[in-house]
């Protein structure tokens, strides 16, 4: 076998591993709904401002590239576990890129199914770019509902 020949199986099983590690680092739908489950039951134990707290340390509530953000069936972010600029915000009429009003399909969801799917265009903290995403959202307890979203390929 050549030179030219080993050196492009070399780059192609590099880029291979690559994407592998790359994939690993991305959350599942599956992933996304169980973290919600585990941050409902924990801001229900602990409360808004330990929960918050939490949900914005690195750990338990930020897997992969996923976190958690709480906000009021009014639009207000009560917090987001990335991006705390937006925490106390009513971004009720906030839209992606495409216009898509989000957060009030996020809203009525909520209202009434009582979870579900949302998807809209985010930028993602890791590749700094506008991509496709779904949240999933639940509602907690009182006028509250908690989400996490994936990015789509």
């Amino acid at each position: 076998m050549s030179k030219i020949a080993l050196r492009m199986i070399s780059l192609a099983a590099a880029m291979a591993l690559s994407a592998t590690a790359f994939a690993q680092e991305v959350g599942t739908a599956a992933e996304a709904q169980s973290l919600v489950k585990k941050a409902i039951a924990h801001y229900k134990a602990t409360g808004k401002d330990k929960a918050c707290a939490d949900f914005a340390a690195a750990g338990a509530y930020q897997v992969k590239d996923l976190y958690v953000f709480v906000q009021q069936l009014d639009g207000a972010m009560i917090c987001h576990g990335k991006n705390p600029a937006l925490n106390g915000k009513n971004l009720s009429g906030l839209k992606d890129s495409d216009g898509t009003a989000f957060v009030a399909q996020m809203v009525e969801v909520v209202k009434s199914k009582g979870t579900g799917w949302v998807d809209y265009k985010w930028v993602n903290a890791g590749t700094k770019k506008i991509e496709p995403k779904s949240s999933y959202v639940e509602k907690s307890d009182g006028e509250t509902f908690i989400g996490a979203g994936i990015y789509k390929p």
